[in-house]
């Protein structure tokens, strides 16, 4: 289908943009949400009629988005969530939770908002863009782990999982005698001393 976008779409185009997507996008996604119209006769010139006014009030709703993005860029919030010994999280964390933590920590987004290409099941920290604006996005950290403590060991750069498999590892050591033949005991771990070097 032929529309006409009415805002900038990330990978298809900018306002006035004649283009061609599928059916179903363009019915589910951009009419209903009035991001673009039909692209017949009567479609363009309306448009073209209005086309200055749309314009402005993208250019005001930008100027507004890229004062609001000072008050989002750069903020960093903790999800405390259950996990296994692995780092696999019980479930993934969801935008809506990402929008809860951002709102709660002073900055007004909404679902649409959070661009997340792929959902969080691990513990760790990950960037995630916020889109303000089709034209205006910033990114913010999500710093997922099982506890405060391991929040904060996260947000100074630590990997808590290799942290936690070194430590458990670390306290492991295997008697080695370079000198030994295969199969011989180290004369250490043996009781009593052989019956060979009691007789000498």
């Amino acid at each position: 289908m032929e529309i006409i976008l009415l805002e900038r779409i990330e990978k298809l185009g900018s306002i006035g943009d004649v283009v061609n997507v599928k059916d179903g996008y363009a019915r589910n996604f951009l009419l209903p949400n009035k991001k673009a119209l039909r692209a017949n006769e009567a479609n363009r010139k309306v448009f073209e009629a209005n086309r200055a006014k749309i314009e402005a009030d993208n250019a005001a709703r930008r100027a507004e988005a890229e004062v609001h993005s000072k008050d989002v860029e750069g903020k960093q919030v903790v999800l405390i969530r259950a996990a296994s010994n692995a780092g696999q999280l019980y479930g993934s964390v969801s935008v809506r939770d990402i929008v809860d933590a951002l709102n709660a920590d002073g900055a007004k987004v909404s679902k649409a908002m959070i661009v997340l290409e792929r959902p969080i099941k691990t513990i760790g920290v990950f960037d995630v863009r916020v889109a303000l604006h089709p034209e205006v996005a910033v990114g913010v950290k999500v710093n997922v782990a099982r506890s405060p403590d391991e929040a904060e060991l996260q947000a100074q750069g630590v990997n808590v999982i290799d942290a936690m498999f070194e430590t458990e590892t670390a306290g492991f050591t295997e008697a080695y005698d370079p000198n030994a033949e295969p199969g011989e005991i180290p004369a250490d771990l043996l009781d009593e001393p052989a019956e060979g070097a009691a007789e000498a």
